[in-house]
């Protein structure tokens, strides 16, 4: 009936819908086979305020496969260095409607141990 991205794109709007009631900075996550993003938008979901992802020139010099864990974990400290510098100490961490294991699990715990608060 639906595929897995409908699926998850399901999930992913309850837990939008949850970060806008609380007016919150979020932190999304979107992932792929090959590649992991990170964002940073802003309480009104319009506009990013910061991003990352293994397809940076700069992050491929130091991670050849973005697909992995050790990839996750260098994109979760780099989004959170980007958060602290324009002064965003709390997000709200959106999975996309991914599981929390892995590789988001992976980045959110990175983010957390440089200091972002969620």
């Amino acid at each position: 009936m639906f595929d897995r991205n409908q699926q998850r794109l399901r999930r992913a709007r309850k837990t939008r819908a949850k970060i806008a009631q609380l007016k919150a900075v979020r932190l999304t996550v979107h992932r792929s086979n090959c590649h992991i993003y990170a964002q940073v938008v802003d309480v009104s979901g319009t506009k990013v305020l910061a991003a990352v992802s293994t397809v940076d020139p700069e992050l491929r010099k130091t991670v050849m496969y973005g697909g992995n864990v050790k990839a996750a974990v260098e994109v979760g400290k780099r989004i959170a260095e980007k958060a602290k510098s324009l002064g965003i100490e709390a997000v709200a961490f959106d999975r996309g409607g991914y599981k929390f294991h892995g590789r988001v699990k992976a980045l959110a715990d990175a983010a957390r141990e440089a200091g972002l608060k969620f």
